[in-house]
């Protein structure tokens, strides 16, 4: 025999003997006389009482499932009874987890290259109680001992394949999060096959990525409360946590309604020992899309009742920031369509939502949370705490601004068809929705009306206190046929609308914005018509009242309409308001008073021919937005042109009006007179 070949043979022997040895100590050795040993270093490396209470031994089995050679080779299997762990000082219970019991089989071959080699753990009877007090300390953090940083790294490696689990209990208590949740983990009478839960479709696509889901195995039952709302639901999961093969997937299902808000989700969960990816159906309803805020963090706007369903895929550990993308998603809100892909990451400094959406039956309605301005019983459907007075139209419900500064967004929404009324001609809208550090913008807001565009560009400063707002509007090309389409006269008409506001404001409600305004606001209209009617088709009883005063009951024939108004500290003043009608031309001078929400209006005609046309007083407007007064003034009108008193102040608003002119499709902007010789200082030509 050759020198190496003895080496060879000699070493091979010695492995031998010692493994037999080994073996020999492990069979036969009382594994109890080692408890006092192990619980007290744990306790110390711990720093927490830890204990194994009942009997502590090994038995030798063989394990068929390995197949081969290894299947007829006896393995240790450790087994320890009843175990517990204490928790620090602090808590005011004893103990943080117990077990009745923990088996796992060790490898013996793979430690003589100094790894621990364990297929799998069980687990039977787990209980935790999990707690954080609102200082932030947390008994499932441990006071390690410091690692020696001059020290060598250990050559040994522990290698965990999965863990199984029996029934169990949980308990959460989290006192910086308002939350304290008790999950209840039993067997479910008969496994259930993953497809059965999420589909075959769903489970053909996991299938497709070369991995198979384990059945469900475990219910799960949950009550309590989260972020102090009441919380319930139940659940299942499988029965084997892989820790070994991040590729492997644990199937996770749950059905949890948390207040108002109600979330099904159904799918895997890979790489659980980093918590790596979850791929989800969700369905998601709830009485208000903010309601979502205080539970998820996410800054959503007020909303009616909504309900969602689609894929969520959350990456955990990406670079930028764990990552969740709520894709192809379909719903309702209200009762709109809403369809899309949004994608939230939890970056620094602020997290960021993203995406597009999309709805191909928008009801007008179904925005008016957005601003407030649903009645007080949809606000309160919605969880809203503000109430709108009864003598107030302008909405009062405040901006939750603190909100806006807890995340960014970038998201385009686009309604493809405006679904409403025939009194109100909206068609379509598109906005793009950007939220930076606490600022908000809508550039632009754009809706399609009555075959034209109203542009807007909306900036909402929420960094300050109180919310700073500018808003800029431009209606262009406005048909009127399609403005009135229920107006016959006004079906051959060929008459436009165009108009400009520009308005800033400070306040955290509509209303306190509007209240403090400054600004302006200019339109145009030509080639129109008017009747009592058509003030009953806009829903206008005192517009009816005064046209019915100065016109009777006929449709008279608008030649132009031109308004100029100077907005300062809440208070629209006239600066220019006239009606050229075939009869007559109307002036009307007098306020708006945004703050106080009270008109005070004076409406002069001056009669083109005395045939028609016979009012001998004044009108006015005066009294609340809500319920205004109408009435005629005491006293005879002033001498013809009356209403041209203040002439020279109408010269620069007539000016300004003219770059609204847009001319008609087959005619000339019937405007452009009017507006010449008032922008010449010239009294408009009447009939005597």
């Amino acid at each position: 025999m050759t020198r190496s070949r003895k080496i060879f043979a000699w070493t091979g022997a010695t492995l031998l003997v010692v493994l037999a040895v080994l073996i020999i100590i492990i069979a036969t050795f009382d594994w109890n006389r080692l408890k006092p040993t192990i619980n007290e270093k744990v306790s110390e490396a711990l720093h927490r009482p830890f204990a194994i209470n009942g009997n502590l031994g090994v038995q030798w089995q063989r394990e068929p499932e390995l197949g081969g050679w290894r299947a007829w080779v006896p393995s240790p299997h450790f087994v320890a009874d009843d175990l517990t762990l204490g928790n620090p000082d602090w808590s005011k219970n004893p103990q943080m987890a117990t077990l009745k019991r923990v088996e796992f089989r060790l490898s013996l071959l793979p430690l003589l290259v100094q790894r621990v080699s364990i297929a799998r753990i069980d687990l039977t009877g787990p209980e935790a109680k999990l707690e954080r007090l609102a200082d932030g300390r947390a008994n499932w953090t441990f006071d390690l001992p410091a690692s020696d940083p001059n020290a060598e790294p250990s050559n040994w490696v522990l290698d965990i394949g999965a863990i199984k689990f029996d029934k169990g209990l949980v308990g959460y208590d989290d006192r910086t999060l308002n939350t304290q949740v008790d999950v209840a983990i039993d067997m479910l009478g008969k496994p259930i096959p993953f497809s059965d839960i999420v589909g075959s479709k769903e489970a053909q696509k996991a299938q497709d990525k070369g991995t198979v889901p384990q059945d469900y195995a475990f219910g799960l039952a949950y009550k309590g409360q989260y972020h102090g709302q009441k919380l319930n639901g139940t659940g299942k999961i499988g029965g084997l946590l892989a820790l070994k093969d991040a590729t492997q997937p644990f199937p996770v299902q749950a059905d949890v309604k948390v207040g108002d808000t109600h979330a099904t989700i159904a799918g895997t969960l890979t790489d659980p020992q980093n918590l790596g990816e979850l791929d989800l159906r969700l369905k998601l309803s709830g009485a208000s899309l903010s309601n979502l805020y205080p539970l998820t963090g996410v800054t959503l706007p007020d909303s009616p009742a909504y309900s969602t369903d689609g894929r969520l895929i959350a990456k955990l550990h990406e670079a930028t920031g764990a990552s969740f993308s709520y894709q192809g998603f379909n719903g309702k809100i209200g009762d709109s369509d809403i369809h899309g892909d949004l994608k939230f990451v939890a970056s620094q400094p602020r997290p960021r939502l993203s995406g597009k959406l999309v709805s191909n039956q928008l009801l007008f309605s179904d925005l008016a949370p957005l601003i407030g301005a649903d009645s007080n019983a949809e606000q309160k459907k919605r969880g809203g705490e503000s109430k709108q007075p009864t003598d107030k139209v302008l909405p009062v419900e405040q901006f939750q601004t603190d909100r806006w500064r807890a995340m960014d967004a970038d998201v385009e929404f686009t309604g493809k068809r405006i679904v409403q009324s025939p009194e109100l001609p909206f068609t379509d809208l598109y906005t793009h929705v950007v939220l930076d550090d606490g600022q908000l913008s809508l550039v632009p807001l754009r809706f399609g009306v009555a075959g034209g565009k109203l542009d807007a560009d909306i900036r909402l400063n929420g960094q300050t206190t109180p919310l700073q707002g500018r808003a800029k509007l431009s209606a262009r090309n406005f048909k009127l046929k399609q403005l009135f389409p229920t107006f016959e006269p006004m079906k051959t008409s060929f008459g436009e609308l165009n108009g400009d506001a520009d308005i800033s404001g400070q306040g955290n409600s509509v209303s306190a914005l509007l209240g403090t305004a400054n600004g302006e606001l200019k339109m145009l209209v030509n080639d129109g018509a008017i009747s009592r009617s058509l003030m009953e088709i806009a829903g206008l009883n005192v517009g009816n009242y005064v046209v019915g005063k100065l016109f009777g009951d006929q449709d008279v024939k608008i030649n132009c309409a031109a308004t100029d108004f100077g907005i300062k500290d809440g208070l629209a003043t006239s600066r220019l308001f006239v009606f050229d009608t075939e009869n007559a031309i109307i002036y009307i001078d007098g306020t708006a008073n945004m703050k106080t929400e009270q008109l005070d209006l004076k409406i002069t005609p001056e009669s083109k021919g005395f045939r028609v046309f016979s009012l001998r007083s004044p009108l006015y407007v005066r009294g609340a937005f809500g319920s205004p007064s109408a009435g005629v003034q005491s006293g005879p009108l002033l001498l013809r042109g009356a209403g041209m008193v203040l002439l020279g102040a109408t010269v620069g608003p007539a000016a300004g009006l003219l770059a609204l002119m847009a001319p008609g499709d087959n005619e000339e902007n019937q405007c452009g007179p009017l507006l010449q010789q008032m922008k010449e200082g010239k009294a408009p030509k009447t009939v005597k």
